[in-house]
């Protein structure tokens, strides 16, 4: 089998999307609780905290690199820094000495769509030819969650894929689109269960609340509060989920179920990213603001897991 290793892993989407394929051996994340969750499913090798304090001596033998590296400097909803950032916008270039140093046969990127347009296009380039510099021929595709990964939700992500040998180049191609046969409303939703009290919404005497009550009526609608506004989604898709979420009520998506308006529970959200959970993988007992938030940076699964069958079909 493969070896990966997952650097700024998150709660480990890529080391779940790889499962068939091959086995992570290393694996990287700032974010205590986020390498909690990783650590709960996929235990065994070693998780450190900072991807600066790597020595890449230490780092197992190993085929392909994955890496969700952060995309609040460049994300829309962020603060669009770029490289400018001060703690998160250097990680792309400590990625890179990675792979220099390591020669990993593939690499896999992803980040947020408004990556290839962020600074006119200049920042995206520099990372293409940064990737080209250390030996890999590369390609990259913005997918969106609903026509590559059957998942009700809006998620277009940038996907950067880069081989060290031209043969694999020339024979990898991402995936055909698929059509969406998962619903929002059945698959992922039920309006008919009862959720967890703390999800729904009944403190009237809340300016928030009362505008909710005033603007949420419709069952099998995804609503969302920003800005002091309702807004109905009428796409019958979820808009995407952000890390955001995890710093406060307003940022989850908001739905009418049989028992009142409610937030999307946490289970719900990691479905709308296609992790199985509870059955195949494990949430951590702490506090729903971490885990909104680590669901809201993490990828659809399903997308990665058809770019790595393509991998590995390739290998």
């Amino acid at each position: 089998m493969l070896k990966i290793i997952d650097l700024c892993c998150g709660v480990g989407g890529f080391s779940l999307a790889f499962k068939d394929i091959a086995k992570p051996v290393f694996a990287c994340d700032w974010d205590e609780k986020a390498r909690l969750t990783y650590d709960t499913n996929f235990p065994g090798h070693k998780l450190v905290s900072n991807i600066h304090d790597i020595v890449i001596n230490d780092i197992p033998k190993y085929d392909i690199l994955c890496a969700g590296f952060p995309c609040q400097p460049f994300s829309i909803a962020g603060s669009q820094e770029g490289f400018d950032h001060e703690t998160q916008g250097n990680i792309f270039f400590r990625v890179c000495e990675i792979i220099k140093e390591t020669s990993p046969k593939v690499i896999f990127l992803e980040n947020v769509k408004n990556l290839v347009s962020h600074d006119s296009g200049k920042t995206f380039n520099v990372i293409l030819k940064s990737l080209e510099d250390i030996g890999y021929k590369v390609k990259s595709q913005i997918l969106n969650a609903t026509e590559y990964g059957n998942l009700p939700q809006n998620r277009e992500r940038i996907y950067i894929v880069g081989f060290l040998d031209k043969k694999h180049y020339n024979k990898f191609d991402f995936p055909d689109k698929i059509d969406l046969t998962k619903k929002l409303f059945g698959d992922i939703i039920n309006i008919s269960k009862k959720q967890d009290d703390k999800l729904y919404q009944t403190n009237t005497e809340s300016p928030s609340v009362q505008k909710m009550f005033e603007g949420i009526k419709k069952q099998n609608v995804i609503y969302q509060y920003r800005r002091f506004v309702i807004r109905e989604n009428k796409s019958g898709e979820c808009p995407t989920l952000t890390a955001n979420m995890g710093s406060g009520g307003h940022n989850v998506p908001l739905i009418l179920d049989n028992f009142g308006i409610r937030k999307l529970s946490v289970e719900e959200c990691f479905h709308l990213q296609g992790f199985p959970v509870p059955k195949e993988f494990k949430l951590p007992n702490i506090s729903n603001s971490h885990l909104y938030h680590q669901v809201g940076n993490s990828i659809p699964v399903p997308v990665v897991e058809r770019i790595a069958r393509k991998i590995g079909e390739v290998l």
